[in-house]
């Protein structure tokens, strides 16, 4: 049987014991959507929380396009030993309060033995409280902030995705090799006003210093998440003269403002670059034909690089299943499935949360973000996912339609190279147990 047929056979299985599934228009309520084996038949019960509704909705939707996937595949790979899961998703509009009520009811309602998911990171901070005090495993599928394997660390919570440390590493290294270049010396920084921009910031200045840049930090701007209009933004960083611009946004926030950006010519006066969402397939479909020139984007997992059979084979089923092109966010929901699957596989189905905790430490999954030999890992220490990241420019590319760009011209660098030495975690842990309360910077600043 073609692995075209095998997936086909695998999705129309799980499509009929799906239940109905409503999307609404912002504002309006999100039916729970059910995935994988039925009630009363299933080995283990997963709750996952994506926004449905609103400004970040394509990324709950691709995640549950990525689950799919993964539930087809676990059941292709593993065969007779493949876990019988039923996939809950709820929407959690994006808020901390209302997520954290989902989480309960999860776990008193549902029994679920795993909370998955979640795209805000300061959802994730709320909800990792919830597995911590209820001992569930927390599988984090996209949220980004290194707040949650550092400071917040706690046994049950697990992230299949890169974190904001992982990116910014990478993008202080490309930063590195192209000052070796061109001799950059400003550097400007804009994000949103919470924890994952805040957390970015650090971690990029954090990662430029261990590797001795020599920079300037010529302006650091903090906007509202989901902000309409950043023009304000815009004119204060070009009044910054700097020679980089690092943006901190991601989804329709990044989208809006490099819109806006490049309506003002802001690509014009210095390059601009996005090292952990900028990247993203919906990033690239809104440029068009005629991208800015400048740009130095990356993302948790691209639909072109790396040019392998499983990255391959995992967007022409997303596609053949949803219609669409993938998100990176699909990619980290189907990584997310994939190692509850195989953690239930060879710790046992009955294995109790801990005996998961300890399989899921070190546990090997090949996933479609993997470049050629090599296999992630979750690294024990942080019980964070350990890969490699890839940061290009745009390039003209229709192969992925509507998208008219894709990135190329990849520098990529090695996962090894990408983790934060004991030392960083041990300090930022011992500094949590310290002061827990940690004040954020001013919402503006310029030197």
């Amino acid at each position: 049987m073609s692995n075209s047929q095998q997936f086909g056979r695998s999705f129309g299985w799980l499509s009929c014991l799906m239940t109905a599934l409503v999307f609404a228009m912002p504002g309006q309520a999100s039916a729970r959507v059910e995935l994988g084996a039925p009630a009363g038949k299933a080995d283990a019960v997963v709750g996952c929380m994506y926004p449905l509704t609103g400004r970040a909705a394509s990324y709950g939707r691709d995640s549950i396009g990525g689950i799919k996937v993964a539930l087809a595949d676990l059941d292709a790979e593993l065969g007779a030993q493949a876990p019988k899961l039923r996939v809950l998703v709820e929407d959690d509009r994006s808020k901390a309060s209302f997520a954290q009520r989902i989480a309960h009811d999860f776990v008193k309602r549902d029994g679920v033995r795993f909370l998955c998911g979640i795209v805000s990171s300061g959802v994730a901070q709320a909800v990792t409280r919830v597995a911590k005090d209820q001992r569930v495993l927390l599988i984090g599928t996209d949220h980004a902030s290194s707040r949650l394997t550092m400071e917040d660390f706690h046994p049950y919570y697990f992230r299949l995705s890169n974190d904001t440390y992982t990116s910014m590493a990478a993008g202080a290294r490309y930063l590195a090799d192209l000052q070796k270049k061109y001799g950059w010396k400003r550097l400007a920084f804009l994000g949103s006003d919470y924890d994952y921009g805040h957390v970015s910031w650090r971690d990029l200045k954090s990662s430029l210093d261990r590797l001795g840049v020599r920079y300037e930090v010529a302006g650091e701007y903090w906007s509202k998440l989901y902000e309409a209009d950043y023009s304000a933004y815009i004119t204060e960083i070009e009044a910054t003269r700097a020679d980089i611009a690092v943006v901190g946004l991601w989804g329709g926030d990044f989208v809006t403002f490099l819109k806006q950006a490049t309506s003002s010519g802001l690509h014009t006066k210095m390059r601009i670059a996005n090292f952990d969402t900028g990247g993203n397939y919906e990033v690239l479909t809104s440029l068009g034909q005629h991208a800015p020139s400048g740009l130095i984007l990356s993302a948790r997992h691209h639909n072109n690089w790396p040019d392998t059979a499983r990255n391959r084979k995992f967007v022409a089923d997303f596609h053949r299943a949803e219609g669409r092109y993938p998100n990176y966010t699909a990619e980290g929901a189907y990584s997310g499935i994939m190692a509850i699957g195989r953690a239930l596989a060879q710790a046992g189905k009955n294995a109790n949360v801990d005996q998961l905790a300890r399989t899921l430490e070190g546990l090997r999954l090949a996933l479609p973000e993997d470049p050629e030999g090599f296999t992630s890992t979750i690294d024990p220490v942080l019980h964070q996912v350990v890969q490699a990241q890839a940061i290009g420019e745009v390039v003209p590319d229709d192969r992925f339609a509507p998208a008219q760009v894709m990135l190329g011209n990849w520098t990529v660098y090695r996962a090894e190279d990408l983790l934060p030495p004991p030392e960083l975690i041990q300090q930022r842990r011992s500094s949590r147990r310290i002061s827990p309360v940690v004040q954020p910077p001013p919402r503006r600043s310029s030197p």
